[in-house]
């Protein structure tokens, strides 16, 4: 187990594309923590906006070091989450706090997820809405089919931790130690499902925590349809894409850890490209854009066949660990 966030560095770790706007609103958020973190890394994965003047700016007088590491192009939220991860991990950060461009942290959120590091390697806090509502998110994977299914009723009735077995970026606090022993986050997802399997590596190592304490606010508005247990975002052609084509590299995952059902992923493939049909006709009232769930199939399915395939290995432990 981990040493407790109190007993060791804390980094947050951003990854950001383009939302100069929402980046400094988080930036200012960060400023508010108490306790503050130790430090906090900004990936920026070659944004053409003004992102490079806001975080110039945000470095003079930001009351803790802020490392700002600028990709030569976009490698996703993967690939930005991964080269983060790995540059906190250097700087000699003991826990990491991941998160997207597009939130905003409220000021107590250290000292909350801070009480639960003693039990937990990898743990997410409750998300409030724009609106300042709750924001749904407790699900569970099912291996058999490949796909996320949400867990209806008040998971937090009897307990003030639910135990889940997947991830989220949009706030997922994660110890160093854990990280090296599953390695950094798969840059080949690019966007779409790379959180999801990265909790649930993490969840066959120790259990995975979504604890009752409001911690992060979402900023940026979706349209979006409500379907009574849950909500449905818009998305987009990439977006579609990377749903249908990661099914390929989760597929591999289940295949090296010995839970791969053919049957039952592919059942899980037809569920996951009609949730994108539905996505597309109920919330952005198209079917422009169907095309790119045909394409992210057919490169699953070389994937699939792709023999050099491996997973994330683990990183080396620090030379203390190794004693």
């Amino acid at each position: 187990m981990a040493k407790p966030a109190g007993e060791a560095e804390l980094t947050i770790v951003i990854t950001t594309f383009n939302r100069a706007g929402y980046l400094s609103g988080l930036l200012e958020s960060i400023k508010a923590l108490d306790p503050a973190p130790a430090a906090v890394v900004v990936v920026d994965n070659a944004s053409t906006d003004n992102t490079p003047e806001v975080l110039e700016a945000a470095r003079r007088g930001f009351p803790v070091p802020l490392t700002v590491l600028r990709l030569e192009t976009n490698t996703g939220g993967a690939g930005g989450f991964a080269a983060g991860t790995e540059a906190a991990l250097a700087d000699g950060a003991g826990w990491l706090w991941l998160m997207d461009d597009d939130v905003e942290v409220l000021p107590g959120a250290v000292a909350a997820l801070r009480k639960w590091t003693g039990s937990y390697d990898c743990i997410h806090g409750r998300r409030l809405d724009g609106s300042g509502a709750p924001f749904f998110w407790q699900h569970r994977f099912v291996p058999f089919l490949g796909v996320h299914v949400p867990v209806r009723g008040n998971v937090f009735r009897d307990s003030p931790v639910f135990e889940t077995n997947l991830g989220c970026f949009e706030g997922m606090l994660i110890s160093a130690e854990q990280v090296r022993r599953i390695g950094l986050p798969d840059a080949r997802y690019f966007i779409n499902g790379d959180d999801l399997i990265y909790g649930w590596l993490a969840s066959l190592d120790r259990p995975v925590a979504y604890v009752n304490d409001f911690v992060i606010r979402k900023v940026r508005a979706q349209k979006q349809i409500d379907l009574g247990i849950r909500h449905l975002n818009d998305s987009s052609d990439l977006g579609r894409f990377t749903s249908m084509r990661n099914r390929g590299h989760t597929a591999r995952y289940l295949q090296v850890h010995g839970r791969y059902n053919r049957a039952g992923f592919a059942l899980g493939t037809v569920l996951t490209a009609g949730k994108e049909i539905l996505r597309l006709v109920a919330v952005e009232r198209t079917l422009h854009g169907a095309g790119r769930l045909w394409a992210g199939w057919r490169e699953a399915r070389r994937i699939l066949q792709d023999r050099s395939w491996s997973p994330t290995p683990p990183l080396p432990a620090t030379r203390k660990q190794q004693v």
